[in-house]
């Protein structure tokens, strides 16, 4: 993919051109959390639209468009909402997955925060799609100001006829419920968040039957991100043509990165599929001043890392896949060579390790394991044939565990050992970690240095 810079020099455009905002269009303006507001803005004329079409025709023209979902896996949108059941007889329930937990993504707290009108709107659209009189929004329960504004939403919604009984005339009776987790990151994983939802302590569920068939209170359910359902109603205002028009073609349309780390310009880069990591930062300001990037995410913590070597990935499915790694939820998190990698691996494993729900053996006693590993390494504790352990510690939950939690901890794992080893050993023969203040060079030049290896 051409770089930005060589773009700038052949078309005479400028870095801002190759943003797309649509989710985020309106964010800065004065209370764009409102009806108002959101109607000003073309609000809930998509759903005007979709009501107009036939739920088969609608679910094959989401299809048609190449939506894919946003949380991570970018399974298409449209195939997911054409295997719910039809004629069964069975209640149909769409749950929006809003539990974002994932270290490094914020995205779909910050949309719920400035426009949550986009998800209702959108859910309404596809409860029309797959014949649903019932949805559920599941919120991460520690983000009290974004619940209150939610609920504020919902409420309006209801009172202007977009929820409850006869919607637009249409005949569509829909109720909303929203519902605040307790604040656990297995309850991202759909099967769990299900449990939760019914009451349970969230733990994954086995599958088959998957939640298409069985999933809330046994009956057929679509799971979905938030930004996945929100990215619904521009599609069907502006049209599948103009939404295929953005990005590559096998991951067409537009997206949210969030940016964040030891850049300049840390935030919510609404963009096309495709763009560069190298283009974000150019318009971004770069990296802080003074510093260089040394690794990056380019899906949050449970993504395999990538090195300055992979600034022009093009950030879609396909690219990020090809070059080993996944696009996961877009959290592109930038670290500078005043980092160490042991100790930000370690961070992240720590957080894995507590986070996991203990219901299969090689998560629950693997990810344990690694820390213990990684905390004597990165004190200067360890040896040489610890590295060996971790890998095969990591190779023993990677694919093995009940769930993608644990697949999620063996990432770092395998990526720093590949690109950072040397690292690694020096933490093991210099017995310590050679970022710390006291014992190394590399901050000399930053005094203030420390605090961004702790952000």
């Amino acid at each position: 993919m051409m770089t930005l810079a060589a773009e700038i020099d052949k078309n005479g455009t400028s870095p801002e051109k190759l943003l797309a905002p649509v989710l985020s269009a309106f964010w800065d303006q004065p209370e764009s959390w409102t009806l108002d507001t959101y109607r000003r803005h073309e609000g809930y004329e998509g759903l005007r639209k979709a009501l107009a079409m036939s739920p088969d025709d609608l679910i094959a023209y989401v299809k048609d468009s190449g939506l894919r979902g946003r949380g991570g896996a970018g399974f298409p949108t449209g195939m997911k909402w054409q295997f719910i059941p039809q004629g069964d007889g069975k209640p149909h329930y769409l749950v929006v997955n809003a539990d974002e937990s994932e270290p490094g993504t914020c995205k779909d707290i910050p949309l719920l925060f400035a426009n949550p009108h986009s998800l209702i709107e959108g859910i309404v659209i596809a409860c029309y799609a797959i014949r649903s009189s019932h949805a559920f929004i599941y919120l991460r329960g520690e983000v009290v100001p974004v619940l209150r504004r939610l609920h504020e939403a919902v409420r309006e919604a209801y009172e202007a006829g977009y929820l409850g009984t006869n919607i637009m005339g249409s005949g569509l009776d829909l109720e909303l419920t929203v519902h605040a987790g307790a604040g656990a990151y297995i309850c991202g994983e759909e099967t769990a968040l299900l449990d939760s939802l019914e009451g349970r302590r969230g733990q994954p569920r086995l599958r088959p039957p998957f939640p298409a068939v069985a999933g809330l209170y046994a009956c057929p359910t679509v799971v979905n991100n938030v930004e996945s359902i929100a990215s619904v109603p521009a599609i069907l205002n502006k049209g599948k043509d103009w939404f295929k028009s953005m990005g590559s073609e096998k991951s067409p349309g537009f997206t949210l990165y969030s940016l964040s780390g030891h850049v300049s310009g840390p935030g919510q880069y609404e963009a096309p599929l495709g763009i560069t990591l190298r283009q974000l930062l150019d318009m971004s300001g770069g990296m802080r001043p003074g510093h260089r990037l040394k690794f990056w995410t380019p899906g949050g913590s449970s993504t395999p890392m990538f090195t300055e070597e992979h600034l022009d990935v093009p950030l879609d499915y396909e690219g990020v896949g090809a070059a080993g790694s996944m696009l996961g939820t877009k959290a592109l998190q930038c670290f500078d060579e005043t980092t160490c990698v042991v100790r930000a691996v370690t961070r992240w494993t720590e957080f894995y390790a507590h986070e996991s729900c203990g219901k299969c053996t090689p998560c629950r006693e693997g990810t344990y394991w690694l820390v213990q590993l990684l905390r004597d390494i990165e004190a200067g504790k360890g040896q040489m044939s610890d590295l060996d352990k971790l890998n095969d510690i990591a190779d023993n939950i990677n694919g093995k565990s009940f769930c993608a939690l644990g697949d999620g901890a063996a990432s770092p794992i395998f990526s720093s050992l590949k690109y950072f080893r040397d690292e690694y050993e020096q933490h093991i023969t210099g017995k310590g970690c050679p970022f710390d203040p006291a014992r190394s060079t590399v901050w000399a030049d930053d005094k203030n240095a420390s605090q961004g290896v702790n952000a």
